[in-house]
């Protein structure tokens, strides 16, 4: 039975590995909390371990290892004390968040009082819209609210997404894709560009026996190829240090996030959890990091975690410190 069990999953595994990321009706497969892909080899390990199944616990031992990178499991956190990437001097200190519809139909002084609690040189904020049932958005402008409760930030705000600077803005804000937003930031070190990320998720509440359930998710299985493709252009032709973060609807399990350039860093090295999780913030056991951090042209993270929202959102709030080199970013 462990035998069948073993080769059943690695049946699975070698769908996963090969259509993952490739073949858009895998989105649904690979929605899957991520650390399935280490618990269910492991139990099977166990169980041949405990019968003597010695083909079924290398078959199990072989899964394991090879899915490794997909679930979503953070090794660097057993290490004692996590190091900064790389050593240098302090840098802005951030925050990540998608606001989940920018507090729809909740109090704007509660939702302006938690943002600026967080202290931040620099917010990277989703979800500048107010959305509604069936996928429908509106376009909002709290821009007035903003310049109230920022005072001493400057503004870059588009494609839905805002990022506040303490720093001063060293170009107009450009447009990346149609849902995420680069701001290039007049740092101490240096310039420095923020990339504001909303990959579109991967489907719609639905039933799933219906036609219109699948024309959906191939339209918006299209929708985040190009944002990616857009996204990963705009990072090739930057001569500058980067920090992309936002919200990637990307979990570890998901072949999409493969297209990020093998140039940057996913700053999970420098966060403290063993399983790190930002999905669903309002759920006590969250099985999903969709919210990613990556660095990249010599800046690095040195402190990185995630906060819990307070009830604001279906997402954690990413809470991050830079680090620039000794010589500082060009």
């Amino acid at each position: 039975m462990v035998l069948l069990c073993s080769l059943g999953w690695a049946g699975f595994l070698v769908l996963h590995l090969a259509l993952n990321g490739r073949w858009w009706p895998w989105l649904v497969v690979s929605l899957l909390p991520p650390v399935a892909l280490a618990a269910v080899p492991l139990v099977l390990l166990a169980a041949a371990l405990a019968g003597g199944a010695w083909g079924a616990a290398a078959l199990a031992a072989g899964c394991l290892l090879v899915a490794w990178p997909q679930n979503g499991i953070n090794a660097r956190a057993l290490l004692r004390r996590p190091r900064a990437e790389a050593p240098g001097r302090e840098g802005p200190r951030l925050v990540s968040w998608n606001t989940q519809h920018w507090n729809q139909g909740g109090d704007p002084e509660r939702f302006y009082a938690f943002l600026r609690g967080l202290d931040a040189d620099v917010y990277v904020l989703q979800e500048y819209l107010n959305g509604f049932e069936g996928g429908e958005v509106w376009d909002i402008d709290d821009e007035e609210r903003l310049r109230a409760a920022f005072p001493g930030h400057h503004r870059a705000i588009g494609n839905n997404a805002v990022t506040l600077s303490r720093f001063p803005l060293a170009g107009p804000p450009v447009p990346v894709g149609a849902c995420s937003l680069r701001a290039d930031l007049r740092t101490p070190g240096g310039v420095l560009s923020t990339y504001n990320v909303h990959i579109p998720v991967q489907l719609t509440v639905m039933n799933p026996l219906r036609p219109a359930f699948f024309r959906d998710m191939r339209r918006r299985a299209g929708a985040r190829d190009a944002e990616y493709a857009a996204l990963v252009a705009d990072l090739r032709d930057n001569p500058h240090p980067v920090l992309v973060t936002g919200d990637f609807n990307t979990s570890a399990a998901i072949g999409d996030i493969r297209r990020m350039p093998g140039t940057l860093r996913d700053a999970i090295g420098a966060c403290r959890s063993l399983l790190p999780a930002s999905w669903n913030a309002r759920a006590r056991l969250r099985l999903w990091r969709i919210d990613w951090t990556f660095t990249g042209g010599g800046a690095r993270v040195g402190g990185y975690r995630f906060r819990d929202a307070r009830g604001l959102s279906d997402h954690l709030v990413q809470e991050l410190t830079l680090v620039h080199p000794e010589k500082g970013i060009d």
